[in-house]
C-alpha cells in the first residue's frame, strides 16, 4: 500500500458500532475480494471489499473476517483469518500481512493463518443461531461473476441449510454514510491530491496535446501523493465528446478553441475523491463558453448551499433542476413559453442537464446510501450540476465534495481553482 498508516480505532470502532446492530448469538462472516485475473498469467491490481476494508483496514487478499460477540470461545468473538506468506510467495511476491502486523492493522488481536478458518467455522456454526452475510447490494453494481462474498453464501447455506440468515449490507450501508473523523481526513486527502492534480492539468493543456496525455499528467500526480490511483477512470472529453457523460476513449486531439471537460478522482486509502472542471483548451474561454460556464458554476453555488441536515437527495435534486431550468431559459436554450407547453414527464431542462446532482461518496465513488435518505451530519456528497449542448459543442460539468455538518455545508474542494479568472489566469502563465 502506498498511504499512510490508518489509525487502527477507525476499524475498531466501526465493528463495535456493527456488533451493536446484530441480533444476539449470531457470526458474521466477512471475505476479502479475490485477486482477478485479466489475461495469461496477468492480474487486476488488487481493490479490496470496501465492506470488508471499512471493519478490519486489511488490504490484502485471501483474508476472512469472523465475529461472534457471543461465542464461549474468546478466540472467536473477533477473529481475522489470513494467509501465511510461505517460501513461494516471499521470492515471487513479497511477504503478507504478518499476524502481529495483522493485529496492529485491524486492532483484532485473535489473528489466525486462513487454513484454521475451515475449523473455526464449524466451531461457531455448531453454536450460533443467525449468521450474517456480506453481498454487494451498492444499487449500481452488476457483475456476471460471482465474487468470493456470493461464493461463500452458496457453500454455507448448502452445508448448514437450517441456520437463520441475515444480510449485513442494509447495516453496513446505513453505519458507512456517517463519515468519522478519521475517514473525513482520508477523504480531504484525496479531495487535496485530487487538487494538485488539476493544478498540474491547467499548467499541462494547450491546443495539440492528446486527451491521453492530460490523463498521465493526472495519473502522475497521483501516483507521486501516495494515491491507490484512480477511484474511477477518468473522463478526459474534449469538444462534442464533453457531451458524453461517461466518455472515457480519452483518445482525442484537444483543438484550439475547444473546452476540456475533466471528470477524476484520487483514491487514498481506498476512500474516494470526485472532481470535475471544465476549462479552455487555449487558456481562454469564448463569451460563448464564459456565459455557459458561469450559468453552471451558479447552480453549483447554489446546489451545494441546500446539502443539510433534514432534506433528502432526490428532493434537493428537484430544487436544483428549479435553479438550472431559469439558468438554461436565460441561455436562450429554450422560453418560459416552451416550459409552459413542456410535458410534465419530459421537462425542458433534462435535454441539457440530464443527470443527478449529487451521490453519496466514501469508499466508494457512488457510495452506499439512498436518495429518500433524510440527510444528516458527517454525510459526504458530490455536488455536481452540468449542461451540455451537442449542437454548439459545449459540454460543461463542476463538482466538488461536499461534507454535510450541524451547521453548514463544507466544501472538501473549496482550495481548487474554480471561477474562470481563476483558471484563466493560472492557465495564461
Amino acid at each position: 500500500m502506498k498511504y499512510l498508516p490508518i489509525d487502527k480505532n477507525l476499524f475498531i470502532s466501526n465493528r463495535e458500532r456493527y456488533i451493536k446492530k446484530i441480533k444476539p448469538n449470531s457470526v458474521a462472516v466477512f471475505n476479502s475480494n479475490d485477486d482477478m485475473y485479466r489475461n495469461g498469467d496477468q492480474e487486476f491490481p488488487f481493490r479490496q471489499n470496501s465492506n470488508f476494508f471499512y471493519l478490519t483496514g486489511i488490504d490484502q487478499a485471501k483474508s476472512i473476517l469472523l465475529i461472534f460477540p457471543d461465542c464461549e470461545n474468546p478466540k472467536f468473538r473477533e477473529a481475522l483469518f489470513v494467509e501465511e506468506t510461505n517460501e513461494h510467495i516471499a521470492v515471487w511476491y513479497g511477504k503478507k500481512y504478518s499476524k502481529e502486523e495483522a493485529a496492529a492493522v485491524s486492532g483484532i488481536k485473535n489473528v489466525f493463518w486462513l487454513d484454521a478458518f475451515d475449523a473455526a467455522l464449524k466451531e461457531v456454526m455448531a453454536a450460533c443461531e443467525y449468521v450474517y452475510l456480506n453481498t454487494n447490494e451498492n444499487p449500481r453494481y452488476s457483475s456476471p461473476v460471482p465474487h468470493r462474498d456470493q461464493r461463500f453464501v452458496r457453500e454455507l447455506m448448502l452445508s448448514y441449510p437450517l441456520h437463520k440468515y441475515e444480510r449485513s449490507a442494509p447495516i453496513l450501508n446505513k453505519l458507512r454514510t456517517i463519515k468519522s473523523h478519521i475517514e473525513i481526513n482520508l477523504i480531504k486527502e484525496a479531495a487535496n491530491i485530487t487538487g494538485k492534480a488539476f493544478q498540474r492539468v491547467l499548467n499541462f493543456v494547450k491546443p495539440g496535446v492528446m486527451e491521453y496525455e492530460v490523463e498521465a499528467e493526472i495519473t502522475h500526480e497521483f501516483i507521486k501523493n501516495r494515491s491507490n490511483g484512480h477511484a474511477y477512470y477518468p473522463i478526459i472529453a474534449s469538444g462534442k465528446s464533453a457531451c458524453v457523460l461517461h466518455y472515457i476513449e480519452n483518445n482525442k486531439v484537444c483543438n484550439n478553441g475547444d473546452l476540456l471537460l475533466l471528470d477524476f478522482g484520487a483514491e487514498y486509502a481506498n476512500y474516494a475523491g470526485d472532481l470535475s472542471r471544465t476549462i479552455p483548451v487555449n487558456g481562454k474561454f469564448s463569451k460563448r463558453q464564459k456565459e455557459v460556464y458561469n450559468a453552471c458554476l451558479f447552480v453549483m453555488k447554489e446546489a451545494k448551499k441546500m446539502l443539510v441536515q433534514g432534506t433528502t437527495i432526490d428532493a434537493y435534486h428537484t430544487e436544483v433542476c428549479k435553479i438550472m431550468n431559469e439558468e438554461l431559459i436565460k441561455l436562450r436554450l429554450y422560453t418560459d413559453e416552451d416550459v409552459k407547453k413542456q410535458d410534465p414527464l419530459k421537462p425542458m431542462y433534462f435535454k441539457y442537464y440530464m443527470h443527478g446532482t449529487s451521490h453519496f461518496m466514501g469508499l466508494d465513488v457512488h457510495d452506499v446510501g439512498s436518495k429518500q435518505e433524510t440527510i444528516k451530519p458527517g454525510m459526504v456528497f458530490s455536488c455536481e450540476p452540468g449542461i451540455y449542448i451537442p449542437e454548439e459543442g459545449i459540454g460543461v460539468r463542476i463538482e466538488n465534495d461536499i461534507l454535510v455538518t450541524e451547521t453548514h455545508p463544507v466544501d472538501l474542494m473549496e482550495n481548487i481553482p474554480l471561477e474562470v479568472e481563476e483558471i484563466e489566469e493560472i492557465m495564461k502563465k
